[in-house]
């Protein structure tokens, strides 16, 4: 090939060829030992100098970073429709809660049987978020904007809603958070959709701003914040409305006593309408396909969650 065919692209490159090193090349330069490179120096460039970043006045920058992060990696990876799991990190799979049921009768403890015989209930609701997930993610490669599943990525049902993504050769979002105790993420998290947050408001953000759908199987006090959050922000109008559906009734009727909240004037009886009960996965995704259509067609586009949120 003649040397002068390269030419046109040489100039090519020259016309577009960026004026400034980028930040990544000049964190990359390593300085020669100074009087200047000790830990009470300020001469490390600001964007490398991590006591400076953690530094109290400078919170308005690590929220904005952790808006950001999450954004420009799910676009990168063209994640752009999610249906979202809440649940309990305490709801273990059937085959651990079988074993802490055989090991307590072994035992002959009949306090942590009966404690035992509870997860063993419960479990039931592991392998539904297990499966539900699987269905999302199978049926909807087909879709001209597939789904992708999104969890807390912490274990018990966070960790089913990932594992049923990934036993099927599919990609799920885990979207932990910094606690006092260490959570672990679980291991089904597709690791460059695996991410890290301190702010509880910014993760709960990143829950919402590309779901189609939101799921809530039992749980304590998150789960609860979770899902009141999001219809909170669907009743006030801050947000679209979307399908918000809650696995058990006899658990969230137990728990939540929603008559009384109309009967006292405190929600209206609309509200009720705001979400639906159900028991299966093959149940939530029929909803989820009569709500978009999945069965008649492949839409282009979900929408956004909300216009500013």
């Amino acid at each position: 090939m003649d040397e002068r065919d390269d030419a046109p692209a040489a100039r090519r490159s020259e016309l577009t060829a960026r004026n400034f090193p980028t930040a990544e090349q000049e964190a990359a330069i390593q300085a020669p030992p100074s009087l200047y490179d000790g830990p009470e120096s300020a001469f490390r460039l600001a964007f490398t100098d991590t006591a400076f970043l953690l530094r109290e006045d400078m919170r308005a920058v690590r929220m904005q970073l952790e808006l950001l992060k999450p954004e420009l990696v799910q676009r990168e990876q063209s994640i752009e429709s999610t249906i979202v799991i809440f649940g309990s990190a305490r709801i273990v799979p059937p085959d651990v809660a079988q074993r802490m049921v055989d090991d307590a009768r072994s035992a002959a403890d009949a306090t942590a049987l009966r404690i035992a015989e509870t997860h063993l209930s419960m479990s039931r609701f592991y392998e539904e978020a297990r499966r539900f997930a699987t269905l999302v993610t199978e049926k909807s490669r087909r879709l001209a904007v597939p789904i992708y599943v999104v969890t807390g990525g912490g274990p018990g049902i966070m960790e089913a809603g990932n594992r049923g993504a990934h036993e099927v050769g599919g990609k799920s979002v885990g979207l932990n958070i910094v606690l006092p105790h260490e959570q672990a993420p679980n291991p089904y998290i597709t690791p460059e959709l695996c991410f890290q947050f301190h702010y509880f408001g910014l993760r709960k953000m990143h829950f919402l701003m590309r779901s189609i759908g939101l799921v809530c199987f039992p749980g304590g006090f998150g789960t609860l914040d979770e899902m009141f959050e999001v219809l909170t922000l669907i009743q006030t109008g801050k947000s679209k409305r979307r399908p918000v559906l809650l696995f058990g009734r006899d658990f969230w009727t137990r728990l939540i006593n929603f008559d009384l909240l109309v009967e006292t004037g405190m929600i209206s009886a609309l509200d009720l309408e705001l979400f639906r009960f159900v028991e299966t996965a093959d149940e939530a995704w029929s909803v989820l396909e009569a709500e978009y259509g999945f069965a008649q067609g492949s839409p282009s586009s979900f929408g956004d969650l909300a216009t500013d949120i």
